[in-house]
């Protein structure tokens, strides 16, 4: 019988799943899916599993008129104490549960590639799941691994995602290197510093080697929420005014539009008494035309369509100075031009945080810049130019790489099987 490993770099946005021939000693295939589940509206007995997962939830989801539960970043949840369920069709889910549905699809495929009932796993995860909190943190590794059993593996070790990172750069060295590896995914940033050495790969003990560890609960999704929060949310009626009593004028509290600013907090974002709430604001509001978009944003479940035009966005301003914002679905009208400088001025909070969580990380673990030989980049956030002009002038004496941003990590994590050995 074959014997292999499983890699997953389970994601914010993305998941995939990398296969490791424990017999030839090398990855014979990959798998990516983005990180998505749809629930269609009505149960049916033509779909059993009454759900889809990956780049087919895209397409029920269109296809079901966008009226079933469409649930994205259900990694973001993992650490969050406030949520212990959601309902769906009448059934409860947990965080295990969500995270299970796309562990189970990812083993799924793979088993069918290598014929096999593959129940061991080397899984990543970030640094830290929620900042430096250790309470939520053993909380979203108590559910991460809750859901790889429910998923169908007994076998499971966990490897930090940068760490995974750094293996996969490894293969392709030829000297000892001194290397910072940074992951910056759509959850989180993670940075780790360690001696890569080609001559040591495979080697059953590396703890040695890895010098230093940290993290950040700052990615991609942050950088689309402060986006939404500055051009998206006055076209669903962020300063929308409303007269409660006769000759009282006040605006729309902010905190609805901090919900819909947040994918996962949007997700779940649906309970009676908030609507009514939302339902009274319009009709005080003498039924303002932007704040009618933030009602159908709700009552169609178009968060994903919107968010997904921000990430297109973001794409696009990786690769040119000026680029439009443009949604159009349900009588929501959106088309503005935005530049570079627009975009690089609404992230700027957020990526100087992570330079100064670095700053911090070099010196909390006496790392002089100067005896990093490499920084190496991965990760969807590591593309956009804001961030790429972080590193480079803030090491420009260090030489720069990058893999392959969506599975270096994942690749990584199947070269990590020494982990069985301990």
């Amino acid at each position: 019988m074959k014997n292999f490993l499983y890699g997953i770099d389970f994601g914010t946005t993305n998941s995939v799943l990398a296969i490791y021939d424990e017999d030839k000693k090398e990855i014979t295939g990959t798998i990516i899916i983005p990180s998505l589940i749809y629930f269609y509206q009505q149960a049916s007995a033509l779909n059993p599993k009454n759900y889809v997962v990956g780049k087919e939830a895209i397409s029920a989801y269109l296809e079901d008129g966008m009226k079933g539960r469409f649930i994205k970043s259900v990694k973001q949840i993992l650490s969050k104490t406030s949520f212990t369920e959601t309902l769906i069709q009448n059934k409860r889910y947990n965080a295990s549960k969500l995270v299970a549905i796309i562990l189970q699809e990812l083993k799924e495929k793979a088993d069918a590639i290598t014929g096999v009932d593959c129940q061991k796993a080397v899984i990543g995860r970030p640094v830290f799941f929620d900042d430096d909190d250790t309470q939520r943190d053993t909380l979203a590794q108590t559910r991460l691994s809750k859901a790889a059993s429910l998923a169908g593996f007994t076998d499971v070790r966990f490897q930090f995602e940068p760490i995974g990172a750094a293996f996969a750069y490894e293969k392709t060295l030829a000297k000892k290197e001194n290397v910072l590896v940074a992951d910056l995914g759509g959850g989180t940033t993670d940075f780790t510093y360690l001696t890569l050495d080609p001559a040591k790969v495979g080697s059953a003990d590396r703890k040695n080697d890895m010098m230093a560890s940290g993290g950040i609960y700052i990615g991609g999704d942050s950088f689309d929420s402060a986006f939404m929060w500055e051009k998206g949310t006055p076209y669903f009626g962020k300063h929308t005014q409303y007269e409660a009593t006769p000759g009282k004028v006040l605006t729309v509290p902010r905190s609805l539009f901090v919900n819909i600013c947040s994918w996962e907090q949007m997700n779940f974002f649906n309970g009676l008494r908030i609507k009514r709430e939302i339902e009274d604001y319009y009709y005080y509001s003498g039924n303002d035309r932007s704040f009618k978009n933030l009602i159908t944003l709700l009552d169609n479940n178009l968060g994903y369509s919107v968010f997904q035009s921000i990430e297109q966005t973001k794409i696009a301003l990786s690769n040119t100075d000026k680029t439009t914002f443009s949604y159009h679905e349900m009588d929501i009208d959106i088309e503005e031009d935005i530049s570079l400088a627009d975009y690089e001025q609404i992230i700027d909070k957020d990526v100087n945080r992570i330079s100064n969580y670095l700053d911090t990380f070099l010196q909390e673990n006496n790392i002089d810049p100067k005896d990093i030989d490499t920084l190496f980049l991965t990760g969807g956030t590591s593309m956009v130019h804001r961030v790429q002009a972080l590193f480079k002038n803030k090491f420009p004496q260090v030489n720069l790489n990058s893999g392959d941003n969506f599975k270096s990590v994942a690749k990584g994590l199947a070269y990590s099987g020494y982990l069985f050995g301990e």
